[in-house]
């Protein structure tokens, strides 16, 4: 009798777990806030990418049911059939605005952001500049574009350069792209997007910059590692999220009007997806709107970002010279790492492991993300925690 076609998984899952890469879901009741309940415990939440605080604000939430009593619950087709209404056009006005471009497009989420900016604007015969620790969407973008792909190391100008160099003189008709992120997901550093701006002016070459993690958090208004760096450029392209800081939904590009214009005719993730309900809309407008409005919440941000990092560093852990408000904690051995995170959540922090294949072998790690709305004395039990977990486990 032949064995269920499903054993393979099984035996797959049993693999998994063995290697202590086997991932389950914890489920939260309730609200997102900086405590959660889970498993019928309350936890302090060190892993969401809810780095203002936003996710219950009253305007938010008054903003998405007020659109969704006006508007119904969904747009019912893709923008270039019949979904295209008012509040998506409203939105991609608000962003292109608040991001200094000409022009935005909005995306169901970042992932579809990233796949289709990346697909829309290269294809066979050009040329891609990926850093070596790019988020997935990125890399799934690239891949699905068929255009020739180059690596380089992480925030490596010298080698974007070097491969640049490589591939001079330029076909007039074959474009060349450099795709980072703003922040790096993983690592919370910041690419040094001047030095690759002047790289790409040099060699005639786009710039993508992913400010999924920055938009909210960088910049003298929060609008991201542009601003930051104050940099102002037809060659750079913008692409991001309404679902971190601006605790929404959905994904943006924006830039020049006539590349906005042939991703709307070309990107096949905006052309045949669904449009962002109405009411999702109306939540990431009234977020920017909040953004603009209130600088005190993200500095209040870099003030708990500062007081965590610099706690953790006095204690002895490795921070891998993190920036900004993700904190990776370094603890190398996966099986350490998970042990690290078990005892975590046993003493009611809620800060889980990240393991292979999200990062290399050898550079597992705790990964803190840091909220505006988490308070000094939330952090102080945090790292007191850290150091007696930390010490037991020999890390520290």
């Amino acid at each position: 009798m032949s064995l269920p076609a499903y054993q393979i998984f099984e035996e797959k899952i049993a693999g998994l777990k063995k290697a202590g890469r086997y991932r389950d879901l914890k489920t939260i009741t309730g609200p997102v806030g900086t405590t959660v309940f889970m498993d019928g415990m309350e936890m302090i939440l060190l892993c969401s990418n809810n780095y203002l605080g936003l996710a219950t604000h009253p305007r938010i939430k008054e903003a998405e049911a007020s659109a969704l009593k006006k508007y119904g619950t969904g747009a019912c087709a893709s923008r270039l059939i019949s979904g295209n209404m008012e509040i998506h056009e409203a939105l991609e006005e608000k962003t292109a605005t608040f991001k200094g471009c000409q022009s935005a497009i909005i995306f169901a989420t970042g992932y579809m952001a990233n796949v289709g900016v990346i697909t829309a604007l290269a294809g066979k015969g050009d040329l891609i500049l990926s850093d070596e620790l790019n988020h997935a969407s990125i890399i799934d973008g690239c891949r699905l574009s068929c255009a020739t792909i180059s690596i380089y190391a992480h925030r490596d100008v010298d080698a974007i350069n070097s491969i640049l160099s490589q591939h001079d003189p330029p076909d007039p008709h074959n474009r060349r792209l450099i795709i980072t992120e703003g922040i790096f997901s993983m690592d919370g550093d910041i690419a040094p997007l001047p030095d690759i701006l002047e790289a790409a002016k040099i060699h005639d070459a786009w710039v993508i910059v992913d400010d999924a993690h920055a938009t909210g958090v960088l910049g003298e208004n929060g609008r991201g590692t542009a601003e930051y760096f104050h940099l102002k450029d037809d060659q750079l392209i913008q692409v991001g999220t309404f679902s971190k800081s601006l605790a929404s939904l959905g994904g943006y590009v924006a830039g020049p009007e006539p590349v906005i214009e042939w991703l709307k005719n070309n990107s096949r993730s905006f052309i045949y997806s669904t449009a962002l309900p109405p009411s999702i809309c109306a939540g990431s407008i009234a977020a920017i709107e909040i953004l603009e409005s209130n600088h005190l919440i993200r500095r209040h941000l870099w003030k708990n970002i500062k007081r965590f990092r610099q706690g953790l560093i006095n204690l002895g852990f490795d921070t891998m010279g993190s920036q900004a408000q993700i904190i990776p904690i370094l603890t190398g051995d996966t099986n350490l790492t998970m042990e690290f995170a078990e005892a975590l959540f046993e003493k009611g922090i809620y800060a889980p492991g990240i393991r292979p294949p999200t990062v290399p072998e050898g550079k597992s790690r705790i990964r803190v993300s840091l909220m505006a709305s988490h308070t000094y004395e939330q952090i102080d039990r945090v790292l007191y925690v850290f150091e007696k977990v930390g010490r037991q486990l020999g890390i520290i």
